[in-house]
Protein backbone atom coordinates (compact mmCIF):
# COMPACT_ATOMS: atom_id res chain seq x y z
CA UNK A 1 0.00 0.00 0.00
CA UNK A 2 1.17 3.40 -1.15
CA UNK A 3 2.13 6.44 1.91
CA UNK A 4 -1.04 7.85 -0.25
CA UNK A 5 -2.93 5.25 0.41
CA UNK A 6 -2.76 4.42 3.67
CA UNK A 7 -3.27 8.04 4.47
CA UNK A 8 -6.03 8.21 2.61
CA UNK A 9 -7.67 5.23 4.46
CA UNK A 10 -6.49 6.45 8.31
CA UNK A 11 -8.07 9.76 7.33
CA UNK A 12 -11.26 8.33 6.47
CA UNK A 13 -11.71 5.49 8.88
CA UNK A 14 -10.19 7.78 11.70
CA UNK A 15 -13.39 9.57 11.52
CA UNK A 16 -16.39 8.53 11.65
CA UNK A 17 -18.47 7.53 8.00
CA UNK A 18 -21.78 8.99 10.24
CA UNK A 19 -20.10 12.60 10.53
CA UNK A 20 -19.02 12.46 7.01
CA UNK A 21 -22.37 12.53 5.81
CA UNK A 22 -23.58 14.91 7.93
CA UNK A 23 -21.06 16.95 6.53
CA UNK A 24 -21.84 16.04 3.17
CA UNK A 25 -25.97 17.18 4.06
CA UNK A 26 -24.70 20.35 5.61
CA UNK A 27 -22.68 21.64 2.28
CA UNK A 28 -25.40 20.69 0.05
CA UNK A 29 -27.58 22.72 2.00
CA UNK A 30 -24.85 25.13 2.02
CA UNK A 31 -24.30 25.27 -2.15
CA UNK A 32 -27.03 23.14 -3.37
CA UNK A 33 -24.35 20.87 -4.96
CA UNK A 34 -25.23 17.48 -5.84
CA UNK A 35 -24.29 14.86 -3.21
CA UNK A 36 -23.15 11.73 -5.01
CA UNK A 37 -20.32 14.71 -6.48
CA UNK A 38 -19.44 15.96 -3.10
CA UNK A 39 -18.78 12.31 -1.80
CA UNK A 40 -16.64 11.63 -4.84
CA UNK A 41 -14.98 14.95 -4.65
CA UNK A 42 -14.35 14.87 -1.20
CA UNK A 43 -13.09 11.12 -1.25
CA UNK A 44 -10.71 12.74 -3.56
CA UNK A 45 -9.37 15.55 -1.56
CA UNK A 46 -8.69 12.90 1.24
CA UNK A 47 -6.68 11.22 -0.86
CA UNK A 48 -4.76 13.93 -2.23
CA UNK A 49 -4.37 16.72 -0.09
CA UNK A 50 -3.86 14.20 2.75
CA UNK A 51 -7.03 16.01 5.01
CA UNK A 52 -10.18 15.25 6.83
CA UNK A 53 -14.01 15.84 5.62
CA UNK A 54 -14.33 17.93 8.55
CA UNK A 55 -11.36 20.31 6.62
CA UNK A 56 -12.98 19.88 3.50
CA UNK A 57 -16.23 21.36 4.75
CA UNK A 58 -14.48 24.11 7.04
CA UNK A 59 -12.17 25.29 3.48
CA UNK A 60 -14.97 25.51 1.35
CA UNK A 61 -13.20 22.85 -1.03
CA UNK A 62 -16.74 22.65 -2.94
CA UNK A 63 -16.55 26.06 -4.22
CA UNK A 64 -12.56 26.43 -4.29
CA UNK A 65 -11.14 24.70 -7.32
CA UNK A 66 -7.52 24.13 -9.19
CA UNK A 67 -4.38 25.86 -7.60
CA UNK A 68 -6.56 27.76 -4.88
CA UNK A 69 -6.46 24.65 -3.18
CA UNK A 70 -2.94 24.51 -2.71
CA UNK A 71 -3.03 27.53 -0.37
CA UNK A 72 -4.71 25.57 1.73
CA UNK A 73 -2.05 24.56 5.22
CA UNK A 74 -3.21 20.75 5.57
CA UNK A 75 -2.66 18.60 8.52
CA UNK A 76 0.26 16.98 6.89
CA UNK A 77 1.86 21.00 6.73
CA UNK A 78 1.10 21.44 10.22
CA UNK A 79 2.76 18.14 11.28
CA UNK A 80 6.28 19.34 9.05
CA UNK A 81 5.62 23.28 10.70
CA UNK A 82 6.19 21.54 14.43
CA UNK A 83 8.38 18.62 13.43
CA UNK A 84 11.14 21.17 11.62
CA UNK A 85 10.41 23.96 14.14
CA UNK A 86 10.10 22.71 17.28
CA UNK A 87 13.09 20.98 19.17
CA UNK A 88 12.13 17.73 20.94
CA UNK A 89 14.02 18.50 23.30
CA UNK A 90 12.17 20.62 25.68
CA UNK A 91 8.87 19.33 23.61
CA UNK A 92 7.42 17.64 27.45
CA UNK A 93 7.24 21.56 28.86
CA UNK A 94 4.60 22.18 26.18
CA UNK A 95 2.43 18.63 26.76
CA UNK A 96 2.87 18.68 30.59
CA UNK A 97 0.60 21.62 32.35
CA UNK A 98 2.45 21.81 35.49
CA UNK A 99 5.96 21.96 33.70
CA UNK A 100 4.37 25.01 31.19
CA UNK A 101 3.34 26.75 34.46
CA UNK A 102 6.74 26.91 36.05
CA UNK A 103 8.50 27.34 32.79
CA UNK A 104 6.26 30.09 32.24
CA UNK A 105 4.96 31.35 36.26
CA UNK A 106 5.94 35.14 35.28
CA UNK A 107 3.27 35.15 32.65
CA UNK A 108 1.19 32.86 34.62
CA UNK A 109 -1.16 35.13 36.43
CA UNK A 110 -2.71 33.10 38.85
CA UNK A 111 -2.20 30.52 41.69
CA UNK A 112 -1.80 27.12 40.52
CA UNK A 113 -0.95 23.99 42.40
CA UNK A 114 0.19 20.36 40.63
CA UNK A 115 -0.44 17.78 42.72
CA UNK A 116 2.33 15.44 41.78
CA UNK A 117 4.49 17.64 44.10
CA UNK A 118 2.20 18.77 47.11
CA UNK A 119 0.54 16.90 49.92
CA UNK A 120 -2.70 16.81 50.97
CA UNK A 121 -2.14 19.33 53.44
CA UNK A 122 -0.65 22.05 50.31
CA UNK A 123 -3.89 21.14 49.17
CA UNK A 124 -5.69 21.99 51.53
CA UNK A 125 -3.94 24.76 52.19
CA UNK A 126 -4.45 26.10 48.52
CA UNK A 127 -7.92 25.83 48.53
CA UNK A 128 -8.32 27.92 51.46
CA UNK A 129 -10.59 31.41 51.01
CA UNK A 130 -11.18 30.61 47.47
CA UNK A 131 -15.07 30.14 46.39
CA UNK A 132 -14.09 27.33 43.38
CA UNK A 133 -11.02 26.20 41.77
CA UNK A 134 -10.38 23.95 38.30
CA UNK A 135 -9.06 20.76 37.95
CA UNK A 136 -8.08 19.36 35.13
CA UNK A 137 -5.12 16.42 34.20
CA UNK A 138 -1.67 17.68 33.05
CA UNK A 139 -1.67 16.49 29.83
CA UNK A 140 -5.20 17.69 28.63
CA UNK A 141 -6.30 18.87 25.58
CA UNK A 142 -9.64 19.36 24.04
CA UNK A 143 -11.19 20.77 27.69
CA UNK A 144 -11.86 17.36 28.32
CA UNK A 145 -12.03 16.17 32.47
CA UNK A 146 -11.48 19.87 33.13
CA UNK A 147 -13.95 20.66 36.23
CA UNK A 148 -15.41 23.67 38.18
CA UNK A 149 -15.93 22.93 41.82
CA UNK A 150 -17.21 24.45 44.41
CA UNK A 151 -15.47 24.70 47.50
CA UNK A 152 -18.16 25.92 50.01
CA UNK A 153 -18.99 22.97 52.45
CA UNK A 154 -16.51 21.09 50.57
CA UNK A 155 -14.86 18.07 51.85
CA UNK A 156 -11.76 18.81 50.91
CA UNK A 157 -10.15 15.19 52.37
CA UNK A 158 -12.46 13.39 50.13
CA UNK A 159 -12.15 16.02 46.89
CA UNK A 160 -8.36 15.81 47.01
CA UNK A 161 -8.52 11.92 46.37
CA UNK A 162 -10.83 12.00 44.37
CA UNK A 163 -8.61 14.20 41.90
CA UNK A 164 -5.78 11.81 42.62
CA UNK A 165 -7.84 8.66 41.61
CA UNK A 166 -9.04 10.80 38.58
CA UNK A 167 -5.79 11.70 37.62
CA UNK A 168 -6.96 15.74 37.40
CA UNK A 169 -4.08 16.56 38.81
CA UNK A 170 -3.46 20.38 37.92
CA UNK A 171 -5.60 22.81 40.39
CA UNK A 172 -5.99 26.26 40.00
CA UNK A 173 -7.88 29.51 41.00
CA UNK A 174 -10.50 30.90 38.96
CA UNK A 175 -9.20 33.16 36.61
CA UNK A 176 -11.57 36.62 36.95
CA UNK A 177 -11.96 37.70 32.76
CA UNK A 178 -12.12 41.05 31.74
CA UNK A 179 -16.14 42.72 32.19
CA UNK A 180 -16.12 42.85 27.91
CA UNK A 181 -14.61 39.01 27.43
CA UNK A 182 -16.92 37.88 29.63
CA UNK A 183 -19.83 39.46 28.29
CA UNK A 184 -19.03 37.12 24.99
CA UNK A 185 -20.02 33.96 27.25
CA UNK A 186 -19.65 34.34 30.86
CA UNK A 187 -20.04 30.42 31.94
CA UNK A 188 -16.02 29.86 30.02
CA UNK A 189 -12.61 32.00 30.27
CA UNK A 190 -12.78 32.97 26.88
CA UNK A 191 -9.41 32.94 24.82
CA UNK A 192 -6.87 34.51 22.31
CA UNK A 193 -5.41 31.91 20.35
CA UNK A 194 -2.42 33.83 18.99
CA UNK A 195 -0.17 31.48 16.66
CA UNK A 196 3.74 32.27 15.84
CA UNK A 197 6.40 31.88 13.92
CA UNK A 198 9.74 32.56 15.92
CA UNK A 199 12.77 32.96 13.53
CA UNK A 200 16.04 34.62 13.67
CA UNK A 201 15.16 36.58 16.98
CA UNK A 202 11.81 38.09 14.99
CA UNK A 203 8.34 37.06 16.26
CA UNK A 204 6.12 36.64 13.14
CA UNK A 205 2.24 36.82 14.28
CA UNK A 206 0.52 34.57 12.03
CA UNK A 207 -2.96 34.68 12.90
CA UNK A 208 -5.17 35.40 15.78
CA UNK A 209 -8.05 33.71 16.92
CA UNK A 210 -10.79 34.35 19.63
CA UNK A 211 -12.76 31.38 21.37
CA UNK A 212 -15.69 31.27 23.69
CA UNK A 213 -18.02 28.71 24.99
CA UNK A 214 -21.59 28.36 24.03
CA UNK A 215 -22.69 30.51 27.24
CA UNK A 216 -23.21 27.26 29.13
CA UNK A 217 -20.55 24.91 29.26
CA UNK A 218 -17.06 25.90 31.18
CA UNK A 219 -14.65 26.01 28.41
CA UNK A 220 -14.23 27.59 25.42
CA UNK A 221 -12.52 24.55 23.50
CA UNK A 222 -14.06 24.52 19.80
CA UNK A 223 -14.38 20.06 20.09
CA UNK A 224 -16.30 20.87 23.19
CA UNK A 225 -18.71 23.27 21.07
CA UNK A 226 -17.48 26.14 21.66
CA UNK A 227 -17.26 28.97 18.59
CA UNK A 228 -14.81 30.65 17.06
CA UNK A 229 -14.02 33.47 14.73
CA UNK A 230 -10.80 35.78 13.88
CA UNK A 231 -9.17 38.71 14.86
CA UNK A 232 -8.04 41.22 12.87
CA UNK A 233 -4.04 43.23 13.25
CA UNK A 234 -6.13 45.87 15.29
CA UNK A 235 -7.52 43.74 17.70
CA UNK A 236 -11.04 44.23 16.22
CA UNK A 237 -13.38 41.13 15.35
CA UNK A 238 -14.92 42.05 11.63
CA UNK A 239 -16.63 38.24 11.08
CA UNK A 240 -19.36 36.29 12.89
CA UNK A 241 -18.22 33.43 15.33
CA UNK A 242 -18.62 29.55 13.78
CA UNK A 243 -19.19 26.63 15.70
CA UNK A 244 -17.85 23.54 14.26
CA UNK A 245 -20.53 21.22 16.60
CA UNK A 246 -23.84 22.55 14.75
CA UNK A 247 -21.69 23.93 11.19
CA UNK A 248 -23.21 27.25 11.59
CA UNK A 249 -22.35 31.30 12.42
CA UNK A 250 -23.41 33.05 14.76
CA UNK A 251 -24.49 37.04 15.05
CA UNK A 252 -24.51 37.89 17.81
CA UNK A 253 -24.00 35.17 20.14
CA UNK A 254 -27.25 32.88 20.12
CA UNK A 255 -26.64 32.46 24.13
CA UNK A 256 -25.80 36.13 25.38
CA UNK A 257 -26.66 38.20 22.76
CA UNK A 258 -23.49 40.22 22.43
CA UNK A 259 -22.44 41.03 18.90
CA UNK A 260 -19.47 39.98 17.50
CA UNK A 261 -18.75 42.34 14.92
CA UNK A 262 -17.03 45.64 15.29
CA UNK A 263 -16.19 43.60 18.90
CA UNK A 264 -12.79 45.17 20.43
CA UNK A 265 -10.49 42.98 22.48
CA UNK A 266 -9.48 44.69 25.61
CA UNK A 267 -5.19 44.56 26.13
CA UNK A 268 -4.93 43.17 22.65
CA UNK A 269 -1.70 45.12 21.82
CA UNK A 270 -0.35 43.92 25.54
CA UNK A 271 -1.55 40.26 24.74
CA UNK A 272 0.67 40.20 21.38
CA UNK A 273 3.50 42.07 23.59
CA UNK A 274 2.92 39.36 26.29
CA UNK A 275 3.67 36.14 23.43
CA UNK A 276 6.65 38.03 22.55
CA UNK A 277 8.37 38.09 25.49
CA UNK A 278 7.42 34.48 26.60
CA UNK A 279 8.57 33.05 22.96
CA UNK A 280 11.77 34.38 23.71
CA UNK A 281 12.43 31.68 26.75
CA UNK A 282 12.29 29.00 24.14
CA UNK A 283 13.74 30.32 20.57
CA UNK A 284 14.13 26.82 19.80
CA UNK A 285 10.08 26.55 19.78
CA UNK A 286 9.93 27.90 16.32
CA UNK A 287 5.86 27.64 15.79
CA UNK A 288 3.59 27.38 18.51
CA UNK A 289 0.18 28.32 19.26
CA UNK A 290 -0.25 30.53 22.64
CA UNK A 291 -3.21 30.48 24.89
CA UNK A 292 -3.98 34.16 26.64
CA UNK A 293 -6.74 35.17 28.83
CA UNK A 294 -7.90 38.80 29.10
CA UNK A 295 -8.03 39.95 32.62
CA UNK A 296 -9.47 43.08 34.00
CA UNK A 297 -5.72 44.14 35.15
CA UNK A 298 -4.62 42.83 31.58
CA UNK A 299 -3.33 39.72 29.28
CA UNK A 300 -2.16 36.28 30.90
CA UNK A 301 -0.75 32.99 29.82
CA UNK A 302 -2.47 30.19 29.83
CA UNK A 303 -0.74 27.56 27.94
CA UNK A 304 1.28 27.18 24.34
CA UNK A 305 0.46 24.05 21.76
CA UNK A 306 3.23 22.87 19.66
CA UNK A 307 1.27 21.78 17.05
CA UNK A 308 -2.04 24.45 17.04
CA UNK A 309 -4.59 23.83 15.13
CA UNK A 310 -4.53 24.97 11.46
CA UNK A 311 -8.07 24.85 10.39
CA UNK A 312 -9.43 27.99 12.36
CA UNK A 313 -8.02 30.22 10.67
CA UNK A 314 -8.77 28.73 6.82
CA UNK A 315 -12.62 28.69 7.70
CA UNK A 316 -14.20 29.73 4.15
CA UNK A 317 -16.80 31.77 5.82
CA UNK A 318 -14.04 34.14 7.46
CA UNK A 319 -12.06 34.16 4.06
CA UNK A 320 -12.18 37.54 2.00
CA UNK A 321 -10.27 36.32 -0.86
CA UNK A 322 -11.07 32.63 -0.20
CA UNK A 323 -7.24 31.81 -0.22
CA UNK A 324 -5.72 29.64 2.94
CA UNK A 325 -2.62 30.73 5.37
CA UNK A 326 0.23 28.26 3.28
CA UNK A 327 1.29 31.65 1.73
CA UNK A 328 1.84 33.12 4.98
CA UNK A 329 4.20 30.73 5.77
CA UNK A 330 6.02 30.33 2.87
CA UNK A 331 6.47 34.48 2.61
CA UNK A 332 8.46 33.85 6.16
CA UNK A 333 10.32 30.70 5.69
CA UNK A 334 10.89 30.19 2.09
CA UNK A 335 9.11 28.54 -0.71
CA UNK A 336 10.60 25.31 -0.85
CA UNK A 337 10.23 24.62 2.68
CA UNK A 338 6.94 22.13 2.64
CA UNK A 339 8.61 20.52 -0.03
CA UNK A 340 10.52 16.92 0.43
Amino acid sequence: MTNKTSVFFRRLTGGSIKKMFMHIGLIHKETGKNRVWLFFDMTWCIFRFKMGYSDYHCFGFANVRGKQRLTFLTMNDNIILSSRLNSREVFDIFYDKGKFNKAFSEFAGREWLDLRDASREDFKSFCGGKSCIFAKPVDGCGGTNVEKIALESADLDGLYERLMKNGQLMVEEEIIQHDKMSSLAGSSVNTLRIVTLYQNGELHLMYAMLRMSDGKKCVDNICSGGMYCPIDEDGVIRKPAYCSETGEFYEPHPFTGTSFIGFEIPYYNEAVGLVERASEKFPNMGYLGWDVAVTPEGPILLEANNMPGFDIAQNYGHLDEKIGIKPRFEEVLGKDFFKG
